[in-house]
């Protein structure tokens, strides 16, 4: 684990915390990779484990998954999901697999996916890594 959460809560903005630790959701069109226009790694912004490339990253025109990132596949390994029956909705909750903090959620989705995955994560619980030249 690493970080216990008094150091966490240090580490994090009030905003971070109160998503990645209480499992919260950033208001939409809120966070600043919501748009898919830059080049790296997505690690989660906690503990630094590489989540998602940007290769993976795309625009949704799905009115409810609009306003937060969206990616069609995770790095393997990187997450763990867990059901989410939280706010009347039967969810699959997507979380770090190295810290544990709450990431967002995955949907099925065929339609603009290849892999059948729909990612709608939280910009606040990422950080990009940008390749280098970019």
């Amino acid at each position: 684990m690493g970080m216990d959460e008094s150091e966490l809560k240090k580490k994090l903005t009030p905003e971070q915390y109160r998503v990645m630790r209480e499992r919260g959701t950033e208001a939409p069109f809120s966070g600043r990779y919501v748009e898919p226009n830059e080049k790296g790694m997505f690690v989660c912004a906690a503990c630094g484990n590489e989540l998602f490339s940007s290769d993976t990253q795309f625009k949704t025109n799905m009115p409810k998954l609009r306003g937060w990132p969206s990616f069609e596949d995770a790095i393997p390994g990187s997450v763990e999901l867990k059901t989410d029956d939280s706010m009347w909705m039967h969810r699959t909750e997507v979380l770090c697999k190295k810290c544990g903090s709450h990431l967002g959620h995955i949907f099925e989705d065929d339609k603009e996916t290849k892999t059948g995955k729909h990612y709608c994560i939280n910009s606040v619980c990422l950080d990009l890594k940008r390749k280098a030249g970019d």
